[in-house]
C-alpha cells in the first residue's frame, strides 16, 4: 500500500524543472529569432538580387530602346504607305468614272450631282418600275458618299466636304422618297383597271431587291370587307368600318433601307488650330532646311583667292562642272530630306486618325424625352415600313376611245385617321387602332424579339408610344402589332446586344490571310481578311446551329464589310460613345492604339487571343496571349505566352490562365522590351519573323483597321 503512493516532487525539484523549462523557451525563443533572422536576410538577399536583375534589365532595355522604336518607327511605314495608295485607288477610282461615260455623276463632285437631282426632279409621269429601276444607281451614288465619309482619312476630309456629302445624301433621299410618292399616285389613278374579279378591290405586289410595294385600293367601300390579306404572303391588316366604307388608299412601302433616321455624325478632322500648327512647324523645318543648305552652296561656290590672276579655260570648266555636281547633290539631298520630312508629318497624321477612331466621347447625348429613341443605344434594323392611308385619286374613264383623268394639284394625299377634330361620338364610326402584320426582312438577325417603333415627323425622331400589342413569331418571321396613327415604322435592336465579347482569337491562316473569331453571348462570328478585303467566314448561333447569311462568301472593302454587318444586325463595332453603355474595363486609347498596331505588323505568323486578367489589370497595361502559329489549321497547341503591355513596355508574365491569382511577375528567363514587336521576336523563330516581314502593307492596315474597329482589348 505505502508503495503505491504518489511520490512528492520536493520544493528543490519543482524550481529545478521550471528552471529547465524557462531555459528551454529561451532556447526556443533564440532559435525562433536566428531562423527569422536568417530568413529575412535571405528574403533581403533575394530582393536585393531581384531588384538588381531588374535594374539590369532596365538598363538593358534603356540601352536598346531607341534602336526599338526606330525599327518598329520603319515598320508602322506600312500604314501610311497604305493611305497612299487608298488615295491613289481613289483617284484611280475618279479618272475611270470620267472616262466610262456611263452618264451617272460622280459623287464626291457637287456640280454633277446637282446637275443629275435637277434632271430627274423635271422627269414625270415614270412608273413605279420605273422608279424602282433608278433607285438602284440613287441608292448606289448614296452608298459610295457615305463610303467616302467613312474611308476618306481625316487629313483630306475638310468640313465643306462633309456638309457637301451629307447635303447631297438628304436630297437624294428626299427626292428618291417623292419619286415613290409620284409613282404610287399614278398607279392608283388606274386602280379601277386592275380591279381584282372576285373581291372588286384593287391589289397590287411590287418586290425588288430594295423596296416591296403593297398597295390596296377600296373601290367597292364593302363594310364587311375589313379584313385584308395580300395574295400569297401573310401581310395585312384588319380596317375598322369607317375605312372600309371610305374612299381611300392603304399603301405599304417596305424600303429595306433607312433614309428615315438622321445621319450618323461623322468624325470630323483635328480643329483648324492644330492643322494650321503642325503646318506652320513643317513649313518652318523645311524652310530653315532649305536655309542651310542654301547656305553649304554659297560657301562652297565662293570663290577662293589664288596667287595667279591667270586660269585656264579647262580649269574653269572643271570648277564650274564640279560646282553643278555639288549642286545637284545639294538638291536631292534637300529633297531626300524633305521627303522623309513629309512622310514623318504624314506618318503622325494617320496615327492621330487611328487613335480618334478609338477615343471615347466625354459627354452623353442630351438626355431624351419619355419614350423618345436613343440611337446610340438602338439601331434600326431591316429597313423602314412606309404605312399610309391615301385618299383613292380620281380613276382613268374611257371617253370616246380616250382614257381621261382628273389630276389634282395638289398631288397624293394622305387620309387623316383618326380625324384631327371629332366633333360627336359615333359609335359606328369609331377610330380603333390597326392591327398590322409585317415580314421581318430576311437578312437580318434578330437576336432577341424586336422593338417596334414609329416615326415623329415633327420632333425627327423615334418613338415607343402609340403602338401596342405587339407579337412576334420567329419561325415564319412575321410581326403583329396595332398602330394608332399612320407614318414609317421600323424594327430596333439593342446596338450593343453583343458587347462585351465572351472571347476572341486573331489566327494566321497565310501569309496576308487571317481569321477573326469573336464569341458574344448570342454567337460567333468569324472573318476572314485577306490583303484590303474583308468576308463574313460563318455565323454560329447560341443554339450550336450554323445560320446562312447572305453575306457569306462575299469579299468586301474593310468599311463596306462593317456597314453590312451592322446592317444585318451583326454589330461588333462600338462607336465613340459605346462606353456609356456597356459595362467595360476601359483602357488608355493610346495604349490600345499602339497593340492593335503591332499585334497587326505581326499577324501573319502569330495568334493573338482573349485573357480573363485582361480586365483584372487596370486601364494603362492590356494583357492578351500569343504564340508562333505557321500552319493554316488550328492547332491544340496550349503554349501560349501571356502578355502584359502599357504601351512603352511589354514582358511576359509568369502567371498562365490558370493561375488562381494575378501578379504582374516577370516570367523566368525573360527579359522586357520597349515594344510589343520585340517582345515577341524574343521567342519566334526566323522562319516566323521573316513571314511577318514579307506582309503587305494594304493587308497590316486592313487588320489594324479592324482591330481598332472591334476594340477587342476593351470590350471583352
Amino acid at each position: 500500500m505505502a508503495g503505491n503512493k504518489k511520490k512528492k516532487i520536493t520544493k528543490a525539484e519543482r524550481l529545478k524543472q521550471l528552471q529547465e523549462e524557462e531555459e528551454r523557451r529561451l532556447r526556443e525563443e533564440e532559435e525562433a529569432r536566428l531562423k527569422y533572422e536568417k530568413e529575412e536576410l535571405e528574403r533581403l538577399e533575394m530582393q536585393r538580387i531581384e531588384q538588381e536583375k531588374w535594374r539590369q534589365l532596365e538598363k538593358k532595355d534603356l540601352e536598346r530602346r531607341n534602336e526599338e522604336l526606330e525599327e518598329l518607327y520603319l515598320l508602322e511605314g506600312c500604314f501610311p504607305e497604305a493611305e497612299k495608295l487608298k488615295r491613289e485607288t481613289r483617284l484611280l477610282s475618279q479618272w475611270k468614272h470620267y472616262i466610262q461615260c456611263d452618264g451617272s455623276p460622280d459623287p464626291s463632285i457637287a456640280q454633277e450631282m446637282n446637275t443629275f437631282i435637277s434632271l430627274w426632279k423635271e422627269e414625270t409621269n415614270e412608273s413605279f418600275e420605273e422608279v424602282v429601276k433608278k433607285s438602284k444607281l440613287v441608292l448606289n451614288l448614296i452608298r459610295k458618299l457615305k463610303l467616302i465619309l467613312l474611308e476618306t482619312p481625316l487629313c483630306d476630309l475638310q468640313n465643306k466636304n462633309i456638309i457637301q456629302y451629307q447635303e447631297s445624301i438628304l436630297q437624294l433621299q428626299e427626292l428618291l422618297h417623292l419619286k415613290f410618292n409620284v409613282a404610287t399616285e399614278i398607279l392608283l389613278r388606274q386602280a379601277s383597271t386592275l380591279a381584282d374579279l372576285d373581291s372588286g378591290n384593287m391589289e397590287k405586289i411590287i418586290r425588288d431587291e430594295n423596296v416591296t410595294l403593297y398597295v390596296w385600293a377600296n373601290l367597292k367601300k364593302n363594310p364587311r370587307y375589313r379584313s385584308i390579306r395580300f395574295s400569297k404572303t401573310e401581310v395585312g391588316f384588319e380596317i375598322p368600318r369607317i375605312l372600309a366604307t371610305s374612299n381611300i388608299a392603304v399603301r405599304l412601302l417596305h424600303t429595306h433601307y433607312d433614309h428615315v433616321s438622321p445621319l450618323q455624325t461623322v468624325l470630323t478632322p483635328p480643329n483648324e488650330e492644330y492643322t494650321t500648327s503642325v503646318t506652320e512647324i513643317f513649313q518652318d523645318e523645311v524652310k530653315n532646311l532649305e536655309n542651310a543648305v542654301s547656305k553649304e552652296d554659297r560657301k562652297e561656290s565662293e570663290p577662293q583667292e589664288s596667287g595667279s590672276k591667270l586660269i585656264d579655260e579647262e580649269e574653269i570648266k572643271v570648277e564650274e562642272q564640279g560646282d553643278i555636281e555639288v549642286q545637284m547633290s545639294s538638291e536631292e539631298e534637300s529633297e531626300a530630306l524633305k521627303g522623309e520630312l513629309e512622310m514623318r508629318l504624314f506618318s503622325e497624321t494617320v496615327s492621330a486618325a487611328h487613335l480618334l477612331l478609338i477615343e471615347n466621347a466625354t459627354e452623353k447625348p442630351d438626355i431624351f424625352e419619355d419614350n423618345e429613341v436613343d440611337l446610340c443605344q438602338f439601331t434600326t434594323l431591316g429597313g423602314v415600313y412606309h404605312i399610309d392611308i391615301l385618299e383613292l385619286p380620281p380613276q382613268y374613264k374611257p371617253v370616246k376611245g380616250w382614257m381621261i383623268v382628273e389630276i389634282l394639284k395638289e398631288g397624293l394625299q394622305k387620309f387623316k385617321y383618326p380625324p384631327e377634330n371629332i366633333d360627336e361620338y359615333d359609335p359606328e364610326n369609331v377610330f380603333p387602332p390597326i392591327e398590322i402584320t409585317l415580314e421581318v426582312h430576311e437578312n437580318v438577325i434578330f437576336f432577341e424579339d424586336p422593338m417596334v417603333v414609329r416615326w415623329d415627323a415633327e420632333g425627327k425622331h423615334w418613338r415607343t408610344d402609340g403602338i401596342s400589342s405587339v407579337y412576334y413569331r420567329q419561325e415564319e418571321r412575321l410581326i403583329t402589332f396595332c398602330l394608332e396613327t399612320f407614318g414609317p415604322v421600323t424594327l430596333i435592336q439593342d446596338t450593343h446586344i453583343n458587347m462585351p465579347y465572351q472571347s476572341w482569337e486573331l489566327r494566321p491562316l497565310d501569309v496576308n490571310e487571317v481569321l477573326l473569331t469573336v464569341t458574344t453571348v448570342f454567337t460567333e462570328i468569324q472573318i476572314q481578311i485577306k490583303e484590303n478585303l474583308c468576308m463574313l467566314s460563318s455565323i454560329k448561333l447560341r443554339n450550336k446551329k450554323a445560320h446562312f447569311s447572305i453575306l457569306e462568301g462575299k469579299w468586301m472593302t474593310l468599311f463596306s464589310f462593317i456597314i453590312a454587318l451592322k446592317e444585318a444586325g451583326l454589330n461588333i463595332f462600338p462607336t465613340t460613345l459605346s462606353h456609356f453603355y456597356v459595362a467595360i474595363n476601359n483602357k488608355v486609347p493610346l495604349v490600345e492604339m499602339k497593340a492593335y498596331r503591332q499585334m497587326a505588323l505581326l499577324s501573319s505568323a502569330f495568334a493573338f487571343s482573349w485573357s480573363k486578367w485582361n480586365l483584372r489589370c487596370n486601364s494603362t497595361k492590356v494583357i492578351f496571349k500569343v504564340k508562333e502559329h505557321l500552319t493554316k489549321e488550328r492547332t491544340e497547341n496550349p503554349n501560349w505566352a501571356l502578355i502584359m503591355f502599357s504601351g512603352d513596355r511589354a514582358q511576359a508574365l509568369k502567371i498562365n490562365e490558370e493561375s488562381e491569382t494575378f501578379s504582374e511577375a516577370l516570367k523566368e528567363e525573360t527579359e522586357f522590351h520597349s515594344t510589343l514587336y520585340h517582345m515577341v521576336k524574343d521567342f519566334a523563330s526566323g522562319e516566323a519573323m521573316e513571314k511577318t516581314r514579307s506582309s503587305n502593307c494594304q493587308f497590316l492596315d486592313a487588320v489594324c483597321q479592324m482591330l481598332l474597329s472591334t476594340r477587342l482589348l476593351s470590350y471583352s
